[in-house]
């Protein structure tokens, strides 16, 4: 089925990206897109001017972060469906029909995926690393592989945005938005992309500091999405703990000397580390009775075929 560029806002969060603002939109434009929206978080270069020469629409996001750029702009979006793509030309709008024709198949959200064969220099080695071992942790947190969950090439429809409770403010906001997809059950569709090296800007990522704010988001969510993984992990770390100390009390008592406090420490340990894992079991089972009512409901509501 061929897409309707009309139906379709190409949406570009921009901080700084001068050198390379101009050429997105203008492929975007080329590609037959006119509903371009360009969220700024207000850059201090010629990334605004140079927008606006293009004649898309430009604003000024209130908030801090490309989180903030994101949740705010969804709210001036009027198309049915959106195409999140980042300001500095490491993705090509050629891929955007890609991107598009899953959704007009019935997928809810489609994720541009980056780490198949990037452009020579793309990547630096830690950069990939930190990615691949992200995506494994989000498989194990979260019960899916999706091959790059932190891509900034997305399509989705807004059915399916408005679906989501977005609250992250920087660029853990991929995290929640892919956890949100999932968490709602939506049908999710990866495709490869292109990706190119950057030119010209440099990226606003630090590696270990924004790299343990995902690691922490991705963590910190699954609470709400796995709870079994998110508090059996914190019961085996108090078990574990217990283990160690019951180690130490066995070897005292072996020398004969008794370590009363070390010995209700250890049995304490080893019970609350229990009993959080048996939340963590519970939780599980009451989600997956949320999951299945909210399923049935959905049955429910839609239209019945005429016999």
């Amino acid at each position: 089925m061929k897409f309707n560029p009309d139906e379709v806002t190409i949406l570009v969060p921009t901080l700084n990206e001068a050198p390379t603002v101009g050429g997105v939109i203008k492929d975007f434009q080329k590609q037959g897109f006119r509903h371009i929206l360009v969220m700024d978080g207000r850059s201090t270069d010629k990334t605004v001017e140079i927008a606006r020469s293009t004649g898309v629409t430009v604003k000024t996001q209130t908030g801090k972060g490309k989180g903030n750029a994101i949740i705010e702009a969804m709210e001036m979006v009027e198309t049915p469906y959106v195409i999140l793509v980042d300001g500095d030309g490491t993705y090509s709008a050629k891929d955007s029909e890609k991107m598009l024709r899953p959704l007009y198949l019935g997928f809810d959200h489609v994720i541009g995926d980056r780490l198949g064969s990037p452009e020579k220099g793309a990547f630096g080695i830690l950069n990939y690393k930190g990615n691949q071992l992200i995506n494994i942790l989000f498989k194990i947190a979260h019960g899916r592989e999706l091959h790059d969950i932190l891509s900034g090439y997305r399509a989705f429809t807004m059915e399916s945005i408005r679906q989501m409770n977005l609250r992250e403010r920087g660029f853990e906001i991929e995290t929640e938005i892919t956890v949100e997809a999932v968490r709602n059950n939506q049908r999710i569709m990866v495709v490869p992309v292109q990706y190119r090296k950057r030119v010209g800007t440099r990226t606003k990522l630090a590696p270990f500091q924004d790299g343990a704010k995902i690691i922490s988001t991705l963590y910190r969510l699954a609470k709400v999405n796995n709870p079994i993984f998110y508090f059996g992990f914190i019961g085996m770390i108090i078990t574990v703990l217990g283990i160690f100390t019951g180690v130490y009390v066995v070897t005292e008592w072996l020398r004969g000397v008794e370590r009363v406090p070390m010995t209700i420490l250890t049995v304490l340990l080893i019970m609350v580390g229990f009993e959080i894992f048996m939340f963590g079991i519970i939780s599980d089972i009451i989600l997956a009775f949320h999951r299945e009512v909210l399923h049935e409901l959905q049955l429910l509501q839609q239209p019945r075929q005429p016999k």
